[in-house]
């Protein structure tokens, strides 16, 4: 491999992210919360679904990708606030992008990447992004196909909209 491949693939500070102490804090605590949640859950299933489906996209929609361990930290972290909000009632998004701030800082990310993959993390729920090429719209995209609805046991008691749910595969 390149020089350059090399450092778009380079994994080390994504499995930072995911040994990081707060980052499995977090997580445990959220798994305690979700313990008897008989819908989709947020744990490291979830988080490395919306990982490989953000890296397809980045890989096909972006003439000039995002390295792998950027994606990935952005999908590790994007919904590690869930506990705070099922705590007090916050936004877990926004409570996420506080969380990853110290996580990536403490992983060796750069500030540029900090504030790239803080961003999308904070708006991986608002549709507003959805369609942008950029690091928001591949999180919000990539968190939304990883639902599998179509084989959900209890799909017929979500409460998501219909259209919502992802019911047939698509690319």
């Amino acid at each position: 491999m390149s020089s350059v491949q090399d450092k778009l693939l380079d994994m080390e500070r994504a499995n930072q992210v995911m040994n990081h102490k707060t980052f499995r804090e977090h997580l445990r605590a959220i798994a305690t919360y979700e313990e008897d949640r008989e819908f989709c859950g947020h744990d490291m299933v979830h988080f490395m679904d919306v990982a490989r489906i953000a890296m397809i996209y980045n890989l096909t929609e972006r003439e000039k990708p995002y390295r792998m361990d950027v994606i990935y930290a952005a999908a590790l972290l994007h919904d590690i606030g869930r506990d705070i909000q099922y705590e007090d009632g916050s936004d877990h998004a926004i409570a996420s992008s506080y969380i990853a701030q110290e996580i990536l800082q403490d992983c060796g990310y750069r500030r540029g990447e900090i504030g790239m993959i803080t961003e999308a993390i904070f708006h991986h729920r608002d549709k507003k992004v959805k369609d942008e090429e950029n690091l928001n719209g591949i999180l919000y995209r990539a968190d939304k196909a990883s639902r599998a609805c179509y084989s959900c046991p209890v799909e017929g008691r979500c409460d998501w909209k219909k259209k919502k749910k992802n019911l047939e595969i698509k690319a």
